[in-house]
């Protein structure tokens, strides 16, 4: 394919709605796993319990240890009464918060909402495209307990289920408060899988990448790549950098836990030709074309069609040997999106 005219539409592929999964397995390790084995071009049927045997003595693993707050937020207009919904995407600088609006159009410069008998309150102090407002909290206290008791964990639009259990849209290694969405490759580990990881002689690594409206966003252009992504926030330690570009002299394997922790390695060693200790704003966009420098593979869950993540997976493994496992998976009926199964993307 000319991947220097990518169509948003090569990326469309049919999905049955029933396989969009709405509530989350019981038991997080046995969501089915496809193994693309990328240097073959073949396809395994297995269960997430077995990707233990995928990894070699020396590999590193890297994970995303953002945790979704609850960034949802229901409130009304003081003047007009109108009801207004913020998700909170990224904190600016103390209280100044980027926000995506629902009912946007009532929202000018100025404007006041209204959370909760004004337990807390949001000003409008600057108007953006496409729903996004810049707004000053005011309240008084700890602004992250008010939002524990007011706000909402944000499921994604397609999640019609109501979720019975908020930390089951958290990853058991989450750590730090930041994130509108969650880094949904990881929702299938458990403490026990790291353990028989770390014994095999696995190195978990940890990252930080706010989820926001960059990982998100559908997209609204034809060409791919006039899409304009929206920026994130990602963290890398030393301790990370240093362990990171040891495998990297080495010939280690680094393996990357989700499309949020390739955008955060990439992005680190784009910026510095190796990884380094920072905290960076990233808008990469990863699509066919880009040559990947930081990871060697991926496990992934089943993204939407049109979308950014499906691009970045493509680029990784090739555009038709991907299409063709997403054929393959909803011939097999795998469960697609955040709550669904996965994908393994591996070199021997």
């Amino acid at each position: 394919m000319d991947i220097n005219n990518l169509k948003t539409s090569d990326f469309d592929y049919d999905l049955p709605h029933e396989l969009i999964a709405q509530t989350p397995l019981k038991d997080r390790k046995t969501s089915r796993m496809m193994v693309v084995h990328m240097d073959k071009g073949t396809f395994e049927h297995k269960h997430f319990y077995d990707i233990v045997d995928y990894f070699h003595e020396g590999d590193v693993l890297v994970r995303n240890n953002t945790r979704v707050i609850p960034a949802r937020l229901y409130g009304t207009k003081e003047e007009t009464g109108a009801h207004v919904e913020l998700l909170l995407l990224r904190q600016m600088e103390d209280d100044i918060w980027e926000c995506l609006v629902g009912n946007a159009h009532v929202v000018k410069k100025g404007t006041i909402v209204s959370f909760h008998d004004g337990r807390l309150k949001a000003q409008c102090t600057e108007v953006e495209d496409k729903g996004l407002r810049k707004f000053k909290m005011i309240y008084e206290g700890i602004f992250n307990e008010i939002l524990d008791q007011l706000g909402e964990v944000p499921l994604p639009p397609y999640i019609h289920e109501k979720l019975n259990d908020p930390e089951r849209y958290q990853t058991v290694y989450s750590k730090v408060e930041g994130s509108a969405a969650a880094p949904t490759a990881g929702l299938h580990f458990t403490p026990e899988i790291f353990d028989q990881l770390r014994a095999k002689g696995v190195t978990i690594v940890d990252v930080t990448l706010h989820v926001g409206l960059g990982t998100f966003r559908p997209m609204d252009t034809e060409k791919v790549r006039d899409h304009d992504m929206h920026a994130e926030v990602c963290m890398m330690s030393k301790e990370a950098a240093d362990t990171l570009n040891k495998a990297k002299a080495e010939g280690r394997r680094i393996i990357a836990i989700g499309t949020t922790s390739v955008r955060t390695l990439e992005s680190v060693w784009n910026k510095y030709g190796r990884f380094e200790e920072c905290t960076m704003e990233t808008k990469l966009f990863i699509y066919p074309g880009y040559q990947y420098h930081a990871i060697d593979g991926m496990l992934t869950n089943f993204h939407l069609p049109k979308s950014t993540l499906l691009m970045m997976i493509c680029a990784l493994a090739g555009y038709d040997l991907i299409m063709k496992a997403y054929k393959e998976a909803v011939k097999e009926k795998y469960r697609f999106f955040s709550f669904g199964d996965c994908m393994f993307l591996t070199h021997e």
